[in-house]
């Protein structure tokens, strides 16, 4: 987000969306694309819970430890809190299409090896941990990717139905993938699941081949990977939106994760179940799910985000009870469809406020930041339920990981997650001087300096405004900002912030959202006189200007040749 001041008008980029309507959930099927990758997403979901049950269940042959066993969580989901910031900056700054291409192939191949060692019995409980990494690997490069790209394929205004259209997919892959995983692994064997779920990336390669994303002209250069992944950590930090979507996210998967973590052992020892009863099980969760994910956007238009997915966290806590409790296995399996509602309520919730807190040149990392957090606690919290299981058993693990969710919801009282109605993410662009048009790219630092004549008898009421700038600066790429006013010239006040480069400074340019207009707006309102504030550029020593050109119009950027 952006509250420079203008050089010039402001161009929107895009225009303002329009309001919602009150659409069935499936109309966003009515997008080609979108239709297409979710049905194949279906196909490849399907698999993929086939290869869960398959390793799941494999490791428990393998090996008798519930430590080994959860660890098998831990490996799908700890790649994504190593790789997912840079796969969300890769994700913004590559073609998305592309990414996912290369993800896809790299899962299938991972999927392929595993399948074929099992089928050899040459699969050891540390091989199985490592192909699951490597899958694992795959997920957390194609996670932000695929996230992002949904807002390229359906309008703003149905992206909560959007969302829930991916979860109903998921979840009725969740339904029908270890039910029919469990029958595969109780006739041909784990391995045969696992060569199912490598053909099954097949579907998505095939449409994202077909796929014809449109090319946007960039007119700036192109962000290094390094710098893309800081930019994002520093919106993320300055992001009050985000951080309140990531803060919630961390309290309720804390304890949600043991459901993962030691269903398998649950399953097994507890309930004496076979794989297709494991499968099943886990049936029975997507079902609940699938039903819940309907019925979302429906819940969306009657009560807020804070609302449903409090109500949603709290039946979750209270299906863990219930798991704790009864060995029942009808009982058992309600719960477990109760479980997955909850699960999917509260998780799209999450994910549609972290997708809609963040202007889309930011999205990729952004949500990048949103899957570390979700599947590094659930890799952390694996262990530690796996851990806890180990030392008393799985009903006292259970029952604490029930207890965590319910102590997570006080996070609730601090941290609110933003409506719709509350941010206007919509980008602009402001051209630059033509004067400095011409500058290597990658001089720098950058430091920006604009100087204000303010009304002393107004000044406590101007910095509190400019308070409100701080943020605003550093989440669009400044790496430090203040504030001064003139000793001698108490009406002279001068704002400054310094960015990385002059790359970086064009980029700030173009990352301004209609929501921060407002704030630069009342910041200048405190300007004394007609004449607008003085905006200085001052760059390092080390700059080299390309004479040729300067006065070169203000609406292209062409980086220079480097200066021998």
């Amino acid at each position: 987000m952006s509250g420079f001041v203008a050089y010039g008008g402001a161009r929107p980029v895009r225009q303002p969306p329009p309001a919602p309507g009150p659409g069935s959930v499936w109309s966003t099927l009515k997008h080609r694309v979108f239709f297409w990758l979710t049905l194949a997403a279906l196909v490849s979901n399907i698999g993929t819970w086939m290869q869960n049950v398959g390793a799941a269940w494999l490791m428990t042959s393998l090996s008798s430890s519930p430590l080994m066993v959860a660890l098998i969580q831990t490996s799908a989901s700890l790649p994504i809190l190593l790789l997912a910031l840079p796969a969300g900056a890769l994700a913004d700054i590559v073609d998305r299409r592309r990414l996912l291409i290369f993800s896809q192939g790299w899962m299938l191949i991972a999927a392929g090896l595993l399948g074929a060692l099992t089928i050899m019995h040459a699969t050891t409980p540390w091989s199985l941990l490592g192909l699951s990494l490597a899958l694992g690997i795959g997920s957390a490069m194609n996670a932000p990717a695929w996230q992002a790209i949904v807002p390229e394929l359906v309008p703003r205004e149905e992206l909560t139905a959007a969302v829930s259209i991916n979860g109903i997919g998921f979840n009725l892959a969740r339904a029908v993938g270890p039910a029919l995983g469990g029958l595969v692994v109780a006739w041909q064997g784990a391995g045969a699941a696992f060569i199912l779920n490598a053909a099954s990336f097949l579907a998505v390669m095939a449409v994202l081949f077909e796929w014809k994303r449109p090319h946007s002209a960039n007119v700036l250069p192109a962000e290094r990977v390094m710098g893309a992944i800081r930019a994002g950590v520093r919106y993320t930090r300055y992001a009050p939106a985000l951080d309140a979507v990531l803060i919630r996210t961390a309290a309720f998967i804390l304890g949600a994760s043991a459901i993962w973590a030691v269903l398998p052992i649950l399953a097994r020892w507890e309930l004496k179940l076979d794989a297709a009863g494991y499968g099943a099980l886990l049936a029975s969760f997507g079902a609940g799910a699938m039903v819940s994910g309907a019925l979302l956007p429906a819940l969306s238009r009657r009560w807020s985000r804070d609302a449903i997915g409090g109500a949603a966290q709290i039946g979750f806590a209270l299906t863990l009870v219930g798991l704790a409790l009864t060995r029942n296995k009808p009982a058992v399996f309600a719960l477990m469809a109760l479980a997955g509602a909850a699960w999917t309520v509260t998780m799209t919730v999450f994910n549609v406020a972290a997708q809609l807190s963040v202007p889309a040149w930011v999205q990729g990392r952004a949500l990048a930041v949103y899957q570390v957090v979700l599947q590094g606690g659930m890799a952390g919290a694996s262990v530690l339920w796996g851990w806890v299981a180990e030392q008393q058993n799985v009903r006292v693990a259970i029952g604490c990981a029930a207890a965590a969710v319910i102590a997570g919801m006080l996070s609730m009282v601090r941290f609110k997650l933003a409506g719709d109605e509350e941010l206007d993410l919509n980008q602009f662009a402001r051209p630059l001087p033509k004067s400095l048009h011409h500058i290597d790219p990658e001089a720098g630092p950058v430091l920006v300096t604009i100087e204000y004549r303010i009304d002393p008898a107004r000044a406590r009421e101007f910095t509190d405004a400019m308070r409100l700038m701080r943020p605003i600066r550093l989440r669009d790429g400044a790496v430090f900002w203040g504030l001064f006013f003139d000793a001698d010239r108490p009406e002279r006040f001068v704002e400054y912030f310094a960015v990385e480069s002059w790359a970086e400074h064009i980029r700030q340019h173009h990352r301004g959202v209609s929501s921060d207009l407002a704030v630069q707006q009342m910041v200048q309102s405190y300007q004394v006189g007609e004449a607008p504030p003085v905006v200085t550029h001052q760059l390092s020593a080390q700059a080299v200007y390309r004479l040729n050109g300067i006065g070169a119009g203000a609406d292209s950027f062409e980086p220079p040749r480097r200066a021998k």
